[in-house]
């Protein structure tokens, strides 16, 4: 019998752990084998979109969408959000993220730009960004830690971000959503995500 988890090395490095009767052993984990393999993409928006004082509904302010044929499975490593312009006043603000089903219609692409995250060039995508669709409310839920904006007045600050580590995975024709919910309105991010492309015979997703 083997059980899975996940540690970090002495290096600060994430990787997968499995024990088994004999110990704890590190391995290789899956998203540095897709790195080597030029899978690994990111993408963040070049306009700020105010943050929500309420839940979300069916506005995001960014979209990552799997076009259809792509053969491709995105693998949602990451999603985070930079504060560009804060208020003169405290303020805290989180992330919250909604998976939109296979079905889903194709949303304009506003960004076209994707960073490869293997040291090589990016080439190209299978993925559609938006910033600041009109979505379906699929459910929209919090996600990772928070982040907290100080009272400096109209600058940039902090960021925030989901680890979502590959527990969101979508087929083409699927999507995930983010937006940001913070306690004061007036603060604005720029969102984005980082992703892996896999070819669908390498996962076991129907």
């Amino acid at each position: 019998m083997q059980t899975k988890i996940r540690g970090t090395d002495s290096a600060g490095t994430e990787r997968d752990a499995k024990v088994t009767e004999y110990g704890l052993t590190i391995t290789l984990g899956a998203q540095q084998h897709w790195t080597a393999r030029g899978y690994g993409k990111q993408a963040m928006a070049t306009v700020a979109v105010a943050a929500l004082v309420v839940r979300p509904t069916t506005t995001a302010m960014a979209t990552l969408f799997n076009q259809s044929g792509s053969g491709k499975v995105l693998v949602v490593e990451r999603a985070f959000a930079h504060n560009l312009v804060s208020t003169a006043a405290q303020a805290f603000y989180s992330i919250w993220v909604c998976v939109h089903p296979v079905g889903m219609a194709a949303p304009s692409n506003d960004i076209t730009v994707r960073n490869g995250t293997s040291g090589k060039a990016a080439g190209g995508s299978n993925t559609i960004f938006d910033n600041g669709a009109t979505v379906v409310d699929d459910g929209w839920f919090p996600w990772g830690n928070w982040g907290q904006a100080e009272s400096a007045g109209v600058l940039p600050n902090g960021h925030v971000e989901a680890d979502i580590g590959g527990r969101i995975m979508l087929p083409p024709t699927a999507a995930i959503s983010i937006h940001v919910v913070a306690s004061l309105v007036g603060d604005t991010f720029t969102a984005g995500f980082h992703w892996f492309e896999v070819p669908e015979s390498e996962l076991a997703i129907a």
